[in-house]
């Protein structure tokens, strides 16, 4: 089974539980998947990061040995909505590098215009603008090689 973050034409937001991602694209082909707001057939998958759950009173090892191994295909899948998610932040937002600290917190305490952006920052720079009070998501970027 696996979750999708779904999207009406209305932009309305919504989640639901599929077999797979073929069974995904065939309910929706089918217009079986229908917004719980407005009723509409037009879905789209919307961009999601990845969830990390917390242990709810069992440690890491005994999840990760009841969980088992992810199949093949589970990894492609979730490697191709990471690369979604890439794709999809790099169209709407701009990159600004190793900079991105400094431009979060300008335009946090408004001394820039706001603008969506990304880029790079190490765990004591996240840290710190989340104590901050910056709002900033980490997610995780494939990186493209030339190959």
């Amino acid at each position: 089974m696996i979750v999708y973050e779904l999207r009406c034409q209305a932009g309305h937001h919504f989640e639901a539980w599929f077999r797979n991602s073929d069974a995904f694209d065939q309910q929706r082909d089918a217009h079986r998947v229908a917004c719980p707001d407005c009723g509409s057939n037009e879905i789209s998958k919307a961009p999601m990061a990845p969830r990390i759950g917390k242990s709810g009173g069992k440690d890491t090892a005994e999840v990760s040995a009841e969980a088992g191994k992810p199949e093949p295909e589970q990894i492609k899948l979730m490697m191709s909505q990471i690369a979604e998610l890439n794709r999809r932040v790099a169209e709407s937002c701009d990159y600004v590098g190793s900079a991105f600290p400094e431009e979060a917190r300008k335009i946090h305490y408004g001394e820039t215009e706001h603008r969506d952006i990304y880029g790079e920052a190490t765990r004591e720079e996240a840290v710190a603008l989340h104590e901050e009070g910056v709002t900033i998501a980490a997610i995780p970027w494939i990186r493209r090689t030339d190959s």
